[in-house]
């Protein structure tokens, strides 16, 4: 996804935790229209689901790989026993949202043009569509495509995704031959717009990333947002937020219902040592997250300086 359109989808109006959004507030599908002109009018065409991915395999994956890992794969198993070759990807070719390649294998693609409410519901509609398509012709979506099933209704829930961070998108052509070397040219642009990132492991959807000369670590957490950010300003009042000696804790954002903390970390950070530290944070967070003591001044100040940081890095 291109830089400006991850700074839309970080920069998404402010909710309540239990997803209303006020009649004038901008409407969280990013269409731009105030919610009660678009998906809260008296006959929208498809109500806004603030955590549309909810009650799949690995919620918090499916919500990074949409949002701002920039090329990743997970293959996809269909609930109806299917043996047909589906794989998930963070992004496809020209924002493509889906394709079926010549061997007959489906690709979806999570980073998108279209919203229409429900990325779940939309999600599942190009699905249905590429897996009756012609070998070697993609999938397009002009217009919503109103009600259907969502992927929960067409994804095995059982396992979580096995995720696959790629340096670039050089996957996409992988099993292509290029005699001409055009192909290469063209993913040179697209492999220099990817910043490097990389997946922490022993913890669900960590992601280190490295912007120019700058490293973070972007967390989605399944938690209930008040009491994640309870449970953060707990640590921060303790000094035990930290991922590594040197990081600190920036910020957040929301991104489909959830809360991603973002955390900035010492350049040159190993990409093995976050993991390790990031599995005893979150066993710190667990306990935090446990405590159902009242938050003290101090937390409470913690709590107003976190909730006051909304951050978007791209």
């Amino acid at each position: 996804m291109g830089k400006r359109s991850r700074q839309r989808a970080d920069a998404r109006p402010a909710i309540d935790t239990d997803g209303a959004v006020g009649p004038r507030q901008p409407c969280p599908c990013g269409s731009g229209k105030r919610y009660k002109a678009c998906h809260g009018g008296a006959n929208p065409s498809a109500p806004y689901v603030a955590r549309p991915f909810e009650g799949l395999p690995s919620e918090c994956d499916w919500v990074a790989l949409r949002d701002f890992v920039p090329a990743a794969t997970a293959p996809l198993a269909l609930s109806d026993g299917s043996k047909q070759s589906v794989t998930l990807c963070s992004l496809l070719p020209v924002a493509s949202p889906a394709m079926t390649r010549s061997d007959g294998d489906v690709w979806l693609g999570l980073q998108v043009q279209h919203a229409y409410g429900d990325p779940s519901r939309d999600l599942a509609y190009v699905l249905q569509k590429a897996l009756e398509a012609e070998p070697g012709s993609s999938v397009a979506v002009v217009e919503d495509p109103g009600p259907g099933p969502r992927m929960q209704d067409l994804v095995e829930k059982e396992g979580a995704l096995d995720v696959r961070v790629h340096e670039g998108f050089d996957f996409w052509v992988a099993d292509v031959e290029d005699p001409t070397g055009q192909l290469a040219a063209s993913l040179e642009s697209a492999n220099a717009a990817a910043w490097p990132t990389a997946r922490l492991d022993g913890v669900d959807a960590a992601y280190w990333t490295r912007m120019g000369a700058r490293e973070y670590v972007r967390w989605v957490m399944p938690h209930a947002e008040t009491s994640l950010l309870d449970a953060l300003a707990r640590l921060h009042a303790a000094d035990s937020d930290r991922v590594v000696d040197g990081s600190r804790l920036i910020g957040s954002f929301r991104a489909h219902g959830l809360v991603v903390p973002v955390w900035e970390v010492p350049a040159g950070s190993s990409v093995d040592g976050l993991a390790a530290a990031a599995t005893a944070l979150d066993e710190r967070i667990g306990e935090a997250l446990a405590e159902t003591a009242s938050l003290t001044t101090e937390q409470r100040s913690a709590r107003n300086g976190i909730t006051s940081r909304q951050v978007t890095i791209s």
